[in-house]
């Protein structure tokens, strides 16, 4: 009996899964680097051309991103990025502080001191950046740094829990200016999470942590309002322009 035409289709769904998750994962880049909009529509055939790839592992994808909460799938009107309300920012935020907190009561029992040597590194290339007043690489850093304390814990649930939440707290900050001004305090708030961290002390390596979190929501609503602010001011000088 020839077994070619389902071994053939065997290595075929192989494939094509592969390249999915690939795809997958590139589309995923692109949202949360700001490169493709909160609210933006994607189309199979638009992400095939830019990808170079063929609609199906768009299509598969597609579904992917959905159930994990970065786009959302409208019936008769396409697939959009998905956008976040402020509402559902705070409340992830809330759940960010509390896993957070768990994560450094975690690692101030648990780390190594090679460990920390990454973190350490990670801090100097933030400074860097940070000097710099590059915000799109410190940015990447800063993730870069919450994954890898997320990671040392050793928790799989944790660490899945966590990532798909920063993902969707991602989808909303890009909605507001990142500020370069805000680099530097940013940074000191991680260096007290190394500092607590290497200090073997759960309970104030889990306060620092959450405080972060805490601060960094503030920071979120800070920037909002400043933004509407402008927006408001820039509404003011185009009526008194048109009324002049």
């Amino acid at each position: 009996m020839d077994t070619r035409p389902a071994y053939d289709s065997t290595i075929d769904l192989l494939r094509s899964q592969s390249l999915s998750s690939l795809v997958q994962r590139e589309i995923e880049r692109l949202i949360l680097s700001g490169e493709i909009s909160a609210g933006e529509k994607l189309t199979e055939l638009g992400v095939a051309e830019r990808l170079g790839v063929s609609r199906g592992p768009v299509r598969e994808a597609f579904r992917g991103l959905a159930e994990s909460g970065l786009v959302r799938m409208e019936k008769n009107r396409g697939v959009f990025v998905r956008t976040v309300a402020v509402e559902e920012a705070d409340e992830g935020f809330a759940v960010r502080e509390a896993l957070e907190e768990m994560i450094g009561r975690a690692l101030a029992e648990s780390i190594t001191e090679g460990e920390l040597g990454e973190l350490r590194a990670l801090l100097v290339r933030m400074e860097k950046a940070a000097g710099q007043g590059s915000v799109d690489a410190y940015s990447e850093l800063n993730f870069r740094f919450h994954d890898r304390l997320v990671a040392l814990t050793g928790n799989g649930r944790l660490a899945g829990m966590y990532q798909q939440l920063v993902k969707e707290l991602t989808l909303f900050r890009r909605q507001t200016l990142a500020r370069s001004e805000t680099l530097a305090v940013s940074l000191a708030e991680h260096r007290e999470i190394v500092e607590k961290i290497a200090s073997r002390d759960p309970m104030a390596a889990g306060r620092a942590m959450a405080a972060h979190v805490r601060a960094s929501r503030e920071r979120m609503h800070e920037s909002r309002a400043i933004d509407a602010g402008e927006v408001d001011e820039e509404r003011e000088t185009q009526r008194e322009e048109g009324s002049t």
